[in-house]
């Protein structure tokens, strides 16, 4: 045995302990009403950046997504809008910052219609500052941006499906 390996064992063997006093714990899945066994995403946009991080998260957590009925249960996501809003303006006229916005409406549902979440409407934000010189490095922020809330949004909706409740 080699004395790098003495010394990775002797790190870890310190910050093991460490990181489980912190509270630091792996995620575990969501434990998903059994109805949604085989669910269909009723979406506008099935093709959006949240739907399908939100569809691999599903499956992730055991969840079979279908593209038509019969499901045994259907996830309606009625409401799925980003918007932009201007916050400040320059002295050029000209926008130094905005809101990045991303609302979410779903609810769940079995294949008798009887509901199984309540429709609950989620919102999160992000504000960027818009540097004119770098309108690249502006456009990528904000690409990432959406990426982000759209990945937080659909976190958020599998552990609500998961609690079954708000």
């Amino acid at each position: 045995m080699g004395k790098g390996s003495s010394i990775r064992k002797l790190l870890v063997a310190v910050l093991l302990p460490v990181i489980a006093a912190c509270g630091f714990h792996l995620q575990q899945p969501s434990q998903l009403p059994e109805a949604m066994g085989k669910t269909l995403i009723q979406a506008e946009d099935p093709y959006s950046p949240f739907v399908r991080r939100l569809t691999i998260l599903l499956e992730q957590n055991g969840v079979r997504v279908v593209d038509a009925l019969p499901a045994s249960a259907i996830l309606e996501i009625p409401v799925n809008q980003m918007r932009l809003e201007v916050l400040t303006i320059g002295d050029n006229a000209r926008v130094r910052e905005y809101r990045v916005r991303h609302l979410v409406t779903f609810r769940l549902v079995d294949a008798q219609g009887v509901e199984l979440v309540a429709s609950q409407t989620l919102e999160r934000s992000r504000v960027i500052s818009f540097d004119e010189r770098d309108i690249l490095a502006a456009t990528r922020e904000e690409e990432f941006l959406r990426d982000e809330l759209a990945d937080t949004m659909s976190r958020m909706v599998v552990r609500l499906l998961g609690a079954g409740e708000i």
